[in-house]
């Protein structure tokens, strides 16, 4: 659809002149997890373990799939590529100590379940790797591919099962993710969720769907009003208006 050309050049006016910066991993927010995993039995790392991950990711829908990367140098690494699976373990703000503790230690020095008092579980759908009890929502995942990038692999999963906390599900039986008091990471720093912003397709919704999904939050009207020196002289006979472009 053809931009306004009025807000084009409004546009291009008001926005903020910016500085390049070197190229860099300065994706942001991105969730932060701790990821369960264990090797195989009589390979000599098959003692549970914990690692944090930021970077990782929804790369497919059906079948569901994720991705994450890991350093091949990392104790985990080694456990992930024996048993082909792993557990991703939603981190909340009750979690975040042991989140950050288990991301500046190694497996190979001590059980990191034990350091931070964490319960490993069985998780479904899993042979070798644990989940955390302490977690709002745990994702099974079985590796598909091991993608080797430079300084990380990528580890290509596809979701087997996902546990919940009951507490996170309403009457109607609805996951309330919003409930789980969920952690964010941005260049080096944890943050908490905040406040509603919008819902998928909130800019289009009708104000009823507005008032039910969103009750809390007093709605711009869609129309605005244009500026009387903003405004264009309307033709005689034109009906108004014209049909809109469905290109977006």
């Amino acid at each position: 659809m053809d931009q306004n050309p009025d807000l084009k050049n409004k546009t291009e006016r008001t926005a903020p002149t910016k500085v390049e910066l070197n190229p860099a991993t300065l994706l942001a927010p991105v969730p932060v997890v701790l990821l369960s995993c264990q090797g195989l039995p009589g390979e000599g790392c098959d003692q549970p373990n914990l690692i944090t991950v930021a970077w990782t990711g929804t790369i497919n829908s059906e079948p569901p799939m994720v991705s994450v990367s890991i350093r091949p140098s990392r104790y985990s690494h080694a456990q992930i590529s024996q048993s082909r699976e792993f557990v991703i373990n939603l981190v909340d703000e009750k979690l975040l100590w042991a989140t950050d503790f288990c991301g500046v230690k190694s497996g190979r020095d001590l059980d990191k379940f034990a350091a931070c008092h964490l319960k490993a579980v069985k998780a479904s759908q899993m042979a070798h790797a644990p989940a955390v009890a302490q977690s709002p929502l745990t994702l099974s995942c079985q590796v598909e591919q091991i993608l080797p990038l430079g300084s990380h692999d990528l580890f290509l999963a596809r979701v087997t099962a996902v546990e919940v906390s009951p507490g996170l599900l309403d009457h109607d039986n609805r996951l309330r993710i919003d409930k789980a008091r969920l952690v964010a990471y941005a260049h080096g720093n944890y943050y908490a969720l905040g406040k509603l912003l919008g819902f998928f397709g909130y800019s289009i919704a009708r104000p009823s769907v507005l008032a039910k999904r969103m009750p809390q939050v007093k709605q711009e009207a869609k129309v605005k009003v244009i500026p009387e020196r903003n405004r264009r002289p309307r033709k005689l006979g034109t009906g108004g208006s014209k049909s809109r472009s469905n290109d977006q």
